[in-house]
């Protein structure tokens, strides 16, 4: 789950997100020249050649994901299993990139966190098209418990940094699932690639550097992958001095960024948003993920409480972050 930097990972920036106490597992044995995983929460299965080439014809669409994994891993044995997740799926939460993992992992990838991760995101591109970055995929191969990660994407250096012990995460879903196949997420990437191209990288590149930009859509979109590196940069910053009113605040400066300049909250999101911040305790609220529906994230100095969110909203303590390690 994404603390704050969204659709900065494509372009070389910083993000902060944090691996939380929902996940997926892969559980079976290896053999035989398929792989054949079962999910409950599908209702459904699938059967992958081990040979496969092109995994974007593959049905149900979350065999995708596996297939663009056996794809990427080129494993000598199939394997057969079952796949459990806690996680909802469409909710903006790295479902996928979780279940490119633990496939991963399950067919004897290399498990050091880097390689792994940009596997994933190797057969994520191959499966689906979506040209993501590598937040999702890292954050998850190099969780730490109790701490946020700083990624920075153009090294894929990853820096904890301590979660603050009065700090408490909440997470609440719009109502609106969120799929990024389909999605306008390949335009945005473009955008700010054409924005890159008039005024050098977007990572090192100034608010008066994207004043140049004579495109409107360009500028504004630029304008958001600049000041989002800013912002989490200084919400580092907080979080190290357990500053937690300005750690929101530029949450919220965050999601104000990526509904006006960068278009890809919705309606549910911004009313979930605003919600979440008039709640007693929250210092700041924010989509989380790439946007086009999914879930909210707000911090707050204080417990919340969830009855006015529905049944799809939780919160996650420090304690209980975790991730692979």
């Amino acid at each position: 789950m994404n603390l704050i930097g969204d659709h900065t990972d494509y372009m070389n920036g910083l993000a902060m997100p944090i691996a939380i106490d929902l996940g997926t597992s892969v559980r079976g044995s290896s053999g035989g020249d398929t792989v054949d995983l079962t999910s409950a929460a599908m209702d459904s299965s699938v059967s992958i050649p081990i040979g496969l080439d092109d995994p974007t014809d593959v049905a149900p669409g979350w065999g995708r994901y596996v297939a663009g994994v056996v794809a990427q891993c080129r494993p000598s044995l199939g394997f057969v299993g079952r796949v459990d997740s806690t996680l909802p799926p469409g909710s903006g939460l790295s479902s996928s990139a979780a279940l490119e993992v633990a496939v991963a992992l399950a067919l004897g990838a290399d498990p050091d966190p880097v390689r792994l991760a940009a596997l994933c995101q190797r057969a994520e591109q191959q499966a689906t098209g979506v040209p993501c970055g590598i937040m999702d995929q890292l954050a998850i191969t190099s969780g730490v418990r109790d701490h946020a990660l700083l990624l920075d994407c153009a090294t894929n250096d990853v820096t904890p940094v301590a979660l603050p012990a009065e700090l408490h995460i909440v997470v609440a879903h719009s109502g609106v699932d969120r799929a990024l196949v389909g999605s306008a997420y390949a335009d945005r990437r473009a955008q700010c690639e054409a924005a890159e191209a008039r005024i050098g990288p977007l990572r090192t590149a100034t608010v008066d550097d994207v004043t140049r930009i004579d495109d409107p859509a360009l500028r504004r979109r630029a304008r958001h992958v600049v000041s989002e590196i800013r912002r989490v940069r200084d919400f580092a910053a907080a979080l190290d001095r357990a500053d937690l009113g300005l750690a929101g605040h530029l949450m919220s400066q965050s999601h104000a960024s990526l509904r006006d300049d960068f278009d890809v909250s919705t309606p549910e999101l911004d009313d979930l948003v605003t919600r979440l911040e008039a709640t007693e305790g929250v210092t700041g609220a924010r989509l989380t993920g790439a946007g086009f529906g999914g879930c909210a994230v707000a911090i707050a100095d204080r417990p919340v409480v969830l009855d006015d969110f529905g049944p799809q909203a939780w919160l996650v303590e420090a304690s209980a972050a975790a991730g692979l390690r």
